[in-house]
């Protein structure tokens, strides 16, 4: 019997503009845009200081924001398309430009990521290793503010659950899943998230391991965000359909060859550093 559990009733939408308002009425701001968009500015800020101790200045940081911008954008949106919905996106390509919509894979932001930063470290004569060393350090934080989105849209939760802290989706946007207490799989995620950012934060600030131990904040991020997300999966609800009845989801497939890579990463780097 469950005796106690958390009601999460709380709307997505910050406001909603009056629907006298032209071309804007009736619509509103959204929790996961405003802290999606905030990822961006506290990381911004973060990098300003990043950059700074590597005497790169607010020319380079701009471009550099940039290139992540789109690339998180295009490289999630794809990412859910192709990964997780391909039948039909390939069928009704112009609605892979509907990121208004929804549909967004942390996976595919980060091969897009990659991609961005590979081009971008070739032009400033700086290796991958080096760039991402730096960059997934806010990458890491902008995961836990992009998990309170989902957590204040109702999505991405976890299965029925007796555990005093399982939240009951009353905004879920499948009727089915609002009236059971689930894991806060979100939460369980964003935390994860927000660990990392802080220790890879206090790694490259006062122990300089960026540059003592090239690829171990990327190869520490690597292991802790996917290797995270790989186990907490299992808790989860499917994402789509096709996922039912699987061993092991698409999210989980999608983040072992990280995790692999993560840890050949790192020890790389740790054996280097040894000699």
């Amino acid at each position: 019997m469950i005796l106690q559990f958390i009601v999460w009733d709380v709307s997505p939408e910050i406001f909603t503009f009056p629907d006298w308002l032209p071309l804007i009425g009736d619509r509103g701001v959204r929790w996961y845009g405003a802290l999606f968009a905030a990822s961006f500015v506290i990381g911004y800020y973060i990098m300003e200081k990043v950059l700074k101790r590597d005497n790169m200045g607010i020319k380079v940081l701009d471009e550099l924001s940039t290139y992540m911008l789109v690339a998180t954008v295009i490289g999630a949106r794809l990412g859910h398309c192709l990964f997780y919905e391909p039948a039909y996106y390939l069928a009704n390509p112009i609605e892979i430009l509907y990121v208004w919509e929804g549909g967004l894979a942390s996976h595919g932001a980060g091969v897009g990521i990659i991609i961005a930063l590979y081009f971008f470290s070739r032009k400033h004569h700086k290796s991958l290793i080096w760039t991402l060393d730096r960059v997934v350090i806010v990458v890491a934080l902008a995961g836990f503010l992009i998990r309170m989105g989902n957590l204040m849209n109702s999505e991405i939760f976890g299965h029925i659950t007796s555990l005093p802290w399982g939240f009951e989706f009353v905004q879920s946007s499948d009727p089915a899943l609002r009236t059971d207490p689930r894991h806060p799989t979100q939460i369980y995620e964003g935390l994860v998230y927000l660990a990392s950012f802080f220790f890879l934060l206090h790694r490259f600030f006062k122990h300089d391991i960026a540059h003592k131990q090239p690829g171990f904040i990327f190869g520490i991020f690597l292991m802790a965000i996917f290797g995270s997300r790989f186990f907490i999966e299992f808790l989860k609800e499917p994402q789509v359909g096709f996922e039912t009845g699987m061993i092991i989801n698409m999210g989980q497939i999608l983040s072992i060859p990280f995790m692999i890579a993560g840890f050949y990463i790192w020890y790389n780097g740790w054996k280097k550093r040894q000699h």
